[in-house]
Parts: structure tokens; sequence; C-alpha cells
């Protein structure tokens, strides 16, 4: 029996193709008020009424009104604002899926970190510094002041779709790897951490990822007291939300030498304002909200939607489903 599909996400033109295509021979309706961006929640649409299935960032108070949605993917890797007791309780109890797109966006922002800690310890930056100001040719210090990523130590702050994703591109550095997580579960290759022991594994390691997604227990999780924890020299990513960091706390590392370097995609304000002092501090590396991004982004989307599509009339497994 032919579904009807509710769509708010706003799509390329290749991308609208291919979902229109696809879901045939289902009834595809797309909302007046498309959502632009990920992070921006849709407004009511009475036209979501309709729907047994949504994707993109439809409202969740308009999800748990409408008792006919049995299904909704999110058209991002986080999910915060569908992240509540009320949403979740009542989703699970009417028997109804959600899911995310954490299969889309783990690689490019795995690869983005690893791109990161490479040009730290091959020192691309400072290289690029040279270039653009004085011309210096800096030979003996940046071969002096070059890493090798080999051997080192990384603590993952989260262990999700990404952590697994950034495991199997550390494979051939022989890194030890610690990996912070609530639910206690054997991984191959990497040190489970319990939130009791973290005090005493952050002076251990040499890179401190955060990955964490953006809930009432991650707020401000890396604040000044962890940060203190960490090994003088360390270096520090964030790649997961920008709620979860003190921003100022890290500054404050950054000015005292606690901390090597900070490569922060991430930020409690987006855009950052021009007057963060972010922009300034030494050694604080920004990108603007781009780990997870990737040329191919709506159709690897679409895909994964029809991917799911499939399971989900087939009565099989959907990829990424939450609880």
């Amino acid at each position: 029996m032919p579904l009807t599909i509710w769509c708010n996400a706003q799509f390329t033109d290749s991308a609208t193709r291919l979902l229109t295509a696809g879901v045939a021979p289902h009834r595809l309706i797309f909302s007046a008020q498309s959502s632009v961006s990920n992070l921006v929640a849709g407004g009511p649409d009475p036209a979501l009424a309709e729907a047994d299935i949504a994707l993109g960032q439809p409202d969740p108070a308009a999800c748990l009104a409408n008792a006919r949605l049995r299904w909704v993917e999110v058209t991002s890797a986080g999910y915060t604002r569908y992240d509540t007791p009320e949403f979740q309780e009542t989703w699970r109890a009417r028997g109804a899926m959600f899911t995310c797109m954490s299969a889309v966006f783990a690689d490019p922002c795995a690869q983005h970190v690893l791109a990161l800690m490479l040009a730290l310890g091959r020192q691309l930056h400072a290289s690029h510094r040279d270039q653009l100001g004085t011309h210096g040719w800096e030979h003996l210090r940046r071969r002096a002041d070059s890493r090798l990523l080999t051997g080192q130590t990384v603590l993952l702050l989260g262990y999700g779709a990404i952590g697994r994703r950034l495991t199997a591109l550390f494979a051939p550095f022989d890194l030890k790897l610690y990996a912070l997580r609530r639910r206690a579960q054997s991984v191959t290759g990497v040190h489970l951490v319990a939130e009791e022991q973290l005090t005493a594994v952050l002076p251990l390691a040499d890179h401190i990822i955060n990955i964490l997604p953006d809930n009432a227990a991650t707020q401000r999780y890396v604040n000044a007291r962890r940060l203190a924890c960490m090994k003088p020299g360390a270096r520090f990513y964030n790649v997961g939300r920008g709620t979860t960091v003190d921003e100022t706390a890290v500054i404050e590392a950054l000015r005292s030498g606690r901390l090597d370097a900070a490569c922060l995609d991430v930020f409690e304000t987006e855009p950052l304002p021009p007057s963060s002092p972010l922009w300034t501090t030494p050694n604080c590396y920004l990108t603007p909200h781009t780990a997870g991004g990737r040329h191919d982004q709506d159709e690897a989307i679409v895909r994964h939607f029809l991917g799911n599509l499939a399971a989900f009339t087939g009565t099989q497994s959907l990829t990424d489903r939450v609880g």
C-alpha cells in the first residue's frame, strides 16, 4: 500500500530528482516551508498531518501530534531537539521509528579530524603563516617541531559513528586509543573509559577529540577543570557540538600553554561573531562548521533515506535507528 512521505529538506535539483524517482510508487509531498539548514528546525506545516513518513527537520511537537506518522528520518547526524524524554518516550510507546544520518556524516567528520592532526604534526599551519607573512625559510625550526602521529595516545570524548570511523582511519598509525562511552561494550583496539575514569585518562592523551552530542548532560562538558587535567602540550579538537565546550576555558588553556593547539569546527554561537576572541587566540584553528561537509551531501542523504525506505517497507532493520 503506497505511503505518504512528507519532506521539508531543501535539496539540490539532482538530489530532488533522485528522491522523486526513488520513492515511487509512494506519494511525495514537499513542505511549503523548506529547511535550508539541518541546524534549523522546520516550522509547523499542516501538510505533515497527511504523512506516514517524514524526512527533513520536522517540528517535534507536530510529529507527536500526528498519530499517523510511523517514521521520522532527520537529515542530520545530531537530533538534539528530538532528544527529550517527552519525544523519545512517546515515540517508543507508539512503536514509531526515528533515524538520523550518522552514516552520511561520519566519514567526512573523521577525515576532517585526521587532516587537522596531520597538519599540526607536520607544521603545515606554521609554514602557511610563513608563506603569507615573512616569507622566512624556517627550515631547521619546522623540521625540529614536526611530530609523528605514529604511536601517540588519543582520547575520544564520545564513541558513535564518527568514533568508529576514526578508529578505522587511525589503524595504520598504531595509536593507543581511549574512548569515553556511557554504555560499557567491548570494542576491539579501543580502551573504553567510564565517566569516573576520565580524570585519570585525560593526562595520558596527546590528542583529545570531542564528538559529544548536545544534551543536558554534555553542556560545557569540556570545562576548565577537565582542561586542567590534560597533559601540557595536548591538542584538542571539537567536531561534536559547540555547547559542549567552555570556549573561555579553551582560550585560557591556549594562552597558558596547557593546550598546544585547539581545532574547533563548532561553536556555542554560529556563525561565530567577528568579535569572538577565538579568531585571534594563538594556536586556535577554526573551520566554519564544515567537518561534516561533502560535495555530494544531498545525494548521500537521499540515498540513505531510500535505503531505509526499502528496509522500512520490507520490515528490515533501518540504518542509524535511534532508540
